[in-house]
């Protein structure tokens, strides 16, 4: 088991910093029910590569989640949201700030029926602020963040990433703010609801910039796969010329057993290049000689190189040659777990890893509200009879 077993996950969340949060309490054990309308599915559902009619994105983000279906748009389901909040430790939404007050659910009300509930609210710009009300998705939030703005080439345009960072860090901070929210609990028997946004999260990483900028007058530029505060450091193409290499030397002892890697012990014993100041005034003469000597050689011999000068080196993978590594397999990186067709998939296994409690993969995400009946029948206790009208009528 998890070390989160025991902890009930209420998932009302839609595409993708939500559901992201919940798929990270479930892998660590917690239960997770996902909500979803009755007739318009989570978005993740239908989005990226479809593998045997499904898409695999949501067999992943999908997983470890119990599915079942809710209008919580409709009075008449009131009663049965309810139900699952008196018996919920944590509430995940992602919709626009004010959308489930639209609907009657207050935070008031939530508390009223358990004090001890902890909602997570992620939206893109926050619960108040002049920006509260417009819509987002984690593009918008990577280029506000400035993080698009400082990503690229020197001479191309700002480039936002091919896979949803900033959705990526704000369910990361979302997760680590239920995590407190629960300590808290214990401590004192209250709940209480936590406001995170999708830029945040993204802009606190990259805070160095903004900092930059405020004090020093200076606006960070883009400049590729280099760093302006550290050398050296970068990606470096191989002679293999299929093959590239990322390389840093960001505390002066790796600095300099790079620079020793190459044969330039001259560098390594100029007393101009023992810290980072002094090479970074010489950064673009230590790229040149180090895109030099890595060109010059196969990937195989580079990588030998560096490791046994203990300087951090790694391949530039692609997804073929990141599946096919021997310490991700060593590690159990991806592990293979079955549908609910039967259908073997491969996805990434848990993380961080735990000595004791360690968690696993246990479903992938289940069919559009295969387990309504059951959490609703069982764990609610709703007659059959009265399933079936709530169905009719079009709550669940």
């Amino acid at each position: 088991m998890g070390p989160l077993d025991g902890v009930r996950v209420l998932d009302m969340g839609n595409l993708a910093a939500g559901p992201i949060t919940t798929t990270l309490l479930g892998d660590l054990g917690a239960e997770v029910i996902k909500i979803e309308h009755p007739r318009v599915p989570d978005s993740a559902r239908g989005y990226g590569p479809q593998y045997r009619g499904r898409s695999l994105y949501w067999r992943s983000i999908g997983r470890n989640k119990r599915c079942v279906t809710l209008d919580l748009s409709q009075p008449e389901g009131r009663p049965v949201l309810d139900a699952l909040l008196e018996r919920a430790d944590i509430v995940v939404e992602n919709f626009r700030p004010g959308t489930l007050e639209k609907w009657g659910i207050t935070w008031e009300g939530m508390q009223a029926v358990n004090p001890g509930l902890i909602l997570l609210r992620t939206s893109a710009y926050g619960q108040e602020g002049p920006y509260r009300g417009y819509p987002g998705f984690g593009s918008i939030a990577e280029a506000m963040s400035g993080y698009a703005f400082i990503t690229g080439e020197p001479d191309g345009p700002p480039q936002l990433p091919q896979f949803p960072l900033a959705d990526g860090l704000a369910a990361y901070m979302g997760a680590v703010g239920v995590l407190a929210a629960l300590q808290h609990r214990t401590v004192t028997g209250r709940g209480q609801w936590i406001d995170n946004t999708l830029y945040e999260p993204i802009m606190r990483l990259i805070e160095i910039v903004n900092m930059e900028y405020r004090h020093l007058g200076t606006v960070r530029q883009r400049s590729g796969s280099r760093l302006v505060d550290s050398s050296p450091r970068g990606a470096y193409l191989t002679a293999t010329k299929d093959a590239w290499v990322a390389l840093s030397g960001s505390s002066n002892a790796t600095a300099l057993r790079v620079l020793r890697a190459i044969g330039r012990d001259d560098w390594a014993d100029d007393p101009d290049l023992a810290t980072n100041p002094g090479r970074v005034r010489r950064s673009d003469e230590i790229h040149r000689a180090l895109a030099d000597w890595i060109g010059a050689h196969e990937v195989e011999d580079v990588l030998a190189t560096f490791r046994a000068a203990d300087a951090p080196i790694g391949r530039i993978y692609d997804a073929s040659t990141a599946t096919e590594d021997s310490h991700f397999r060593a590690r159990d990186t991806f592990v293979e777990v079955a549908d609910d067709d039967g259908e073997m998939i491969s996805v990434q296994n848990v993380m961080p890893r735990f000595s004791e409690t360690p968690g696993a993969v246990r479903r992938l995400g289940a069919a559009h509200g295969s387990d309504t009946d059951e959490v609703y029948g069982e764990l609610l206790g709703i007659a059959a009879e009265r399933l079936a009208a709530l169905r009719a009528s079009g709550v669940i």
